[in-house]
């Protein structure tokens, strides 16, 4: 338990080259998740691979090796009694031991987000006109992103995505309103993160550009229209049914 896990990472991308060709490759990976600075429900995981497949694991939560395979299956039952006080151990010796560099190289950063407001074409429905923000490349996880109107939360007719991984330690979020717009009012996107000394404010109006506004105000127009048409419609048919016209 000595060896550190970048050697295994260093394994894994190693191998990794050799994939397309035909043989058997076996590697490891040990990792330890960290959810939180007291070390409270800290876990240490080691993997263990053959061919690609994960065929045994000992995780110290469960506090033993599982085998997920029939040649896994008996590793674990072997292992359990040869090597169980090696793993139970580098949950102290290695996860708890280099928590505070962790948290000092990686865990400790923030990265404010990059937001965007634009408009999108809505889906088929009962709203004309469309928003999304979009808050990219920010770092923790964690983020909360919530639409207001004159001031007001809005909770209905919103969709939001999970935060996205982009693959290189940042995230990525997207949040959609659906919504008939008024005259005067102000629609906000409020974005909310750890980076961020305050809420975000972002106004539609000022950053929407006037092509995407005209857009929106086209739409409206032409739902007043059709409610126009449908109302004069239906005064037409019941004067015509009581035979006025």
């Amino acid at each position: 338990m000595s060896i550190p896990i970048a050697f295994y990472i260093c394994l894994t991308l190693f191998l990794s080259i050799f994939y397309g060709i035909d043989g058997y490759f076996y590697h490891r990976v040990s990792e330890c998740r960290y959810s939180s600075k007291d070390l409270q429900g800290i876990e240490y995981i080691d993997s263990f691979y053959f061919n690609q497949a994960e065929h045994v694991r000992f995780n110290s939560t469960v506090g033993k090796y599982v085998g997920y395979t029939e040649y896994g299956v008996k590793s674990a039952d072997a292992w359990n009694k040869d090597y169980l006080v090696q793993e139970l151990g580098a949950l102290e010796s290695y996860c708890k031991y280099n928590a505070a560099i962790y948290y000092g190289a990686i865990l400790d950063k923030t990265v404010a987000p990059h937001v965007r407001l634009s408009s999108v074409t809505p889906p088929s429905g009962r709203h004309p006109a469309m928003l999304m923000c979009s808050a990219y490349d920010f770092y923790p996880k964690p983020i909360r992103v919530t639409w207001l109107r004159d001031g007001r939360e809005v909770k209905s007719d919103v969709i939001s995505t999970e935060e996205l991984a982009n693959g290189d330690w940042y995230y990525q979020i997207h949040s959609h309103l659906e919504y008939t717009p008024r005259s005067g009012e102000k629609i906000s996107c409020m974005v909310e993160h750890i980076s961020l000394s305050e809420p975000m404010m972002y106004h539609c109006d000022p950053s929407l550009p006037e092509a995407e506004r005209n857009k929106i105000a086209i739409g409206a127009s032409g739902l007043v229209l059709g409610a126009i048409l449908a109302l004069a419609g239906l005064i037409y048919y019941k004067k015509k049914s009581a035979g006025v016209l």
